[in-house]
């Protein structure tokens, strides 16, 4: 690879850092089109494992900031994460679906095949 190039995708790597991953904001502020990006993604697979690794940075980032959210009392966060994170621990939500109309029952016929069940 020469010089520039690795210039311009060292370039990009830092804007990708300062938007934590924006691809769109690293191009603009990297100056580099967005389709030289995907180009380099797809076909340089150090430049791949670099923006990886950004992704992984901004994601620990979020995490962080949802944590001080937690522990400044938000209930939003506090709720998120264990929706997210709590699912093993049964804070999951479910849907519910009433069949019933009124006090009798609804008939669901089912035809596979031509019979009906």
């Amino acid at each position: 690879m020469n010089k520039s190039r690795h210039i311009k995708k060292e370039s990009l790597l830092k804007a990708l850092e300062n938007s934590l991953g924006v691809v769109t904001v690293a191009c603009k502020n990297a100056d580099i089109p967005r389709s030289t990006y995907y180009k380099w993604l797809k076909e340089d697979e150090e430049f791949s494992q670099a923006v990886k690794e950004i992704e992984n940075i901004a994601l620990d980032f979020a995490e962080s900031q949802l944590h001080t959210q937690m522990k400044d009392g938000s209930t939003s966060a506090t709720i998120f994460y264990l929706k997210t994170k709590g699912k093993k621990r049964g804070y999951i939500e479910r849907s519910e679906l009433d069949l019933s109309s009124g006090d009798e029952p609804v008939k669901i016929n089912v035809n596979i095949k031509g019979v009906e069940h």
